[in-house]
């Protein structure tokens, strides 16, 4: 009998949860900055707008490479390879070291992103303290990504989301005290925001160790309590990197595709950034929701691609992407009719709040769109197909997304409504460039479907 949409729900909800709770919490730690700084001062609330674009650019492309291991362990995990699975864990912290020595070279030389902000001396001077911060902060984080990815691989998403949550717990206090200073610290601002987020990945990296190494449900994967780290085994890691490249260069462009408005919109003026970042926060946060399904989804897909269920695979697949949608559907609709509400929670700034307002009525098209694209890149890339993605991701999210805001902003055309300039011009062409890409995603799924029946698979043999 074939399984419902109602039914995969059922499958995908307990991968979903706990995903999505531990997105919340780290998307927190930037909404826990965001709450503390529009009450400090908004001249640090601009730098951490651009300063954060910045250095969510750089981590989410070295993230994405790094997290190829989760398709990798997934079809591993689902043809019942455990020891596999886990060896490729060692390749992907080998990966992620690597690739933190890269990321921290464009976090203490930020010019060419400063450049395309134009901001003035006082704000660059901030922006460039918090990334320096942060440049402390990339090698736990990309570290904690190779263990993320392999625990939501083999269907134990909930012993991350523990560390990310009490991660959250940590930055709370540590934030406040950091920035508004007191007992013997002074006050950091946005500094203070930056030092606090690299304090709290250090230690969440290595809780991750220490559950590694003590909690034996990792035996049966090789990563016993005295294992070392493998040496770099370079078959295993050229797989990860071929898979891992483009995946990463793909939410690379997916995510600086958004936060490059940011960059841009920064020429608009410190009150309008700051605006634009509440309106940015707040889509990060429904975000979640269509990830944590995506996550679920490609989990379960890749798994049954191991077992060689190819047809429950598809089914899997679509019933994802019409459970995203069906979601983000409801999610943008309640955050639209109770935009004025929901703004009040961050800022009682009457000029904030008027500045991030038109903003979102762009939301609810923009959330719904971005839930279908995120869900099919995710099975695509349980699939193992990530380079067709990236293209569609740079000629939908930079070129119409990017180029069309930048246009509808600064080209100077007259006849383009006043709905459509300033900042909400760039929310306008994100919105179009993640509809086209949702629609050119599912076309390309749907492609790779259509080859699977026309080449199916002989059976695995017995293991």
């Amino acid at each position: 009998m074939k399984n419902s949409v109602l039914t995969d729900l059922r499958r995908m909800l307990p991968l979903a949860w706990p995903v999505f709770i531990g997105q919340i919490a780290v998307l927190s730690f930037a909404t826990v900055d965001t709450l503390l700084l529009a009450r400090y001062s908004n001249i640090d609330l601009a730098a951490l707008s651009i300063g954060a674009a910045v250095y969510i650019s750089v981590f989410v492309g070295l993230m994405g490479i790094v997290l190829a291991v989760s398709p990798i362990v997934g079809q591993l995990f689902g043809a019942g390879e455990l020891e596999a699975s886990g060896d490729q864990l060692h390749q992907a912290v080998w990966t992620a070291l690597g690739l933190a020595v890269l990321g921290d070279l464009a976090l203490l030389f930020p010019g060419p992103f400063l450049a395309i902000s134009h901001v003035g001396p006082e704000v660059e001077s901030r922006v460039r303290d918090y990334l320096l911060a942060l440049a402390f902060a990339l090698p736990p984080a990309l570290v904690f990504m190779a263990y993320r990815g392999f625990n939501v691989a083999v269907s134990r998403p909930k012993v991350v989301m523990a560390l990310q949550v009490g991660g959250l717990l940590a930055k709370i206090p540590l934030s406040n005290w950091m920035i508004f200073g007191g007992h013997g610290m002074p006050e950091l601002g946005s500094l203070g925001c930056g030092a606090a987020t690299a304090i709290v990945m250090w230690v969440q990296a290595l809780a991750a160790l220490v559950v590694l190494r003590k909690d034996p449900f990792y035996e049966r994967f090789g990563l016993h309590r005295g294992a070392r780290l493998q040496r770099p085994d370079w078959p295993k890691l050229a797989k990860l990197l071929k898979l891992g490249i483009p995946m990463g260069a793909g939410l690379m462009i997916e995510v600086t595709g958004f936060t490059f408005m940011a960059l841009f919109i920064a020429r608009l003026g410190p009150t309008i950034v700051a605006g634009h970042e509440l309106a940015v926060n707040l889509v990060a946060m429904m975000f979640m929701l269509p990830y944590a399904i995506g996550n679920a989804a490609g989990t379960l897909v890749a798994q049954r691609i191991g077992a060689d269920d190819l047809e429950d695979a598809r089914r899997l697949g679509w019933h994802g992407i019409v459970i995203g949608l069906g979601f983000a559907f409801v999610l943008g609709a309640a955050v639209f009719f109770g935009r004025v509400q929901v703004l009040g929670l961050y800022t009682r700034d009457a000029a904030l709040v008027a500045a991030a307002l038109p903003l979102l009525l762009w939301v609810w098209l923009f959330h719904v769109s971005d839930a279908v694209q995120t869900v099919a890149a995710f099975v695509l890339r349980a699939h193992h197909i990530a380079t067709a993605p990236m293209i569609i991701y740079t000629l939908a999210l930079w070129g119409v997304g990017l180029g069309g805001g930048n246009w509808l902003a600064f080209g100077g055309v007259a006849w383009v409504p006043p709905l459509l300039q300033g900042a909400s011009g760039f929310w306008f062409a994100a919105t179009l460039g993640l509809l086209l890409a949702a629609i050119g995603l599912s076309v390309l799924l749907a492609r790779a479907h259509w080859k699977e029946l026309q080449n199916p698979r002989l059976p695995a043999p017995a293991r």
